[in-house]
């Protein structure tokens, strides 16, 4: 669709990714690994044009914040392109001996750890070296809004991938707040709509294409969206055009949802090949 991008042309970009998975999946005929290929492409296109990675998650074997150490560590990479950011809970949960072996990143990039406001933290302050699961949902929701504020704020544009429209844990499910926050602080959102789930009512409540589900959505859920669609007129612009934002919005092909974010970010910085 277009040609790769100079090496530096996303060099001081950092763009956080949203990704959980989708429901929708298997309606769709798709499965995770699908899902995951067009993560692994984005990294891999984003990185390798001088640009840096933003996630909030975990550190647990086989998620999404392991997958893209993989991925990244296959091309080698200097500058330590990856931050995770982990939330109150997610830190707490470990006990010090397994956080230390789990965050160690190596040249990959770096593990930053919040308290329940989006604040960093020492995560071995006011702890013994057990594990302090944290279990209220108030104060888990409460600190997964923080870690998405903290990402806000450090992040350039903001990338959507999957995500639950039901089972949330935080307020709202992670890519609408993540989109709200963004969107409310001038920031460019992607909505890699092709694999469901909210992003795909993300990117229909901003009027970029795609569809979204028929299943009725709950309350939180609904209320979200409709903030969003009320802030969707003042939406910054991504780079892309009204056509290659349905494209976005609609493929479910890796290569093409990487070129088309990696395309829209060089337009804005003016460093399109």
């Amino acid at each position: 669709m277009t040609e790769p991008l100079p090496a530096g042309a996303l060099s001081g970009v950092r763009v956080g990714i949203s990704v959980s998975g989708s429901a929708d999946l298997e309606r769709l005929g798709l499965a995770e690994e699908h899902l995951r290929s067009a993560l692994g492409e984005l990294a891999r296109a984003v990185t390798a044009s001088g640009g840096g990675l933003a996630y909030g998650g975990h550190l647990d074997p086989g998620g999404y914040t392991a997958f893209l150490v993989s991925e990244l560590s296959r091309h080698g990479h200097e500058a330590r392109p990856l931050l995770v950011c982990l939330a109150w809970p997610e830190h707490r949960r470990l006990a010090l001996s397994e956080l230390r072996r789990r965050a160690g990143l190596g040249p990959i990039g770096d593990v930053v750890c919040l308290d329940p406001d989006g604040r960093e933290v020492d995560p071995a302050a006011g702890r013994t070296e057990d594990a302090e699961p944290v279990t209220d949902p108030d104060l888990r929701r409460r600190a997964l809004t923080g870690m998405r504020r903290y990402l806000n704020d450090r992040t350039h544009a903001r990338v959507l991938i999957g995500g639950r429209r039901h089972g949330f844990q935080g307020e709202l499910p992670g890519p609408l707040e993540e989109a709200l926050l963004a969107v409310g602080g001038g920031t460019p959102v992607y909505p890699a709509a092709g694999f469901g789930g909210v992003t795909a009512d993300i990117a229909h409540a901003l009027g970029m294409g795609g569809g979204h589900p028929d299943d009725p959505a709950a309350p939180r859920l609904t209320a979200g969206l409709d903030r969003l669609r009320a802030l969707a007129p003042e939406a910054p612009r991504n780079g892309l055009s009204d056509a290659e934002n349905l494209t976005l919005a609609t493929t479910r092909r890796p290569g093409e949802i990487a070129a088309l974010v990696t395309l829209g970010l060089a337009r804005l910085a003016g460093r399109e090949g």
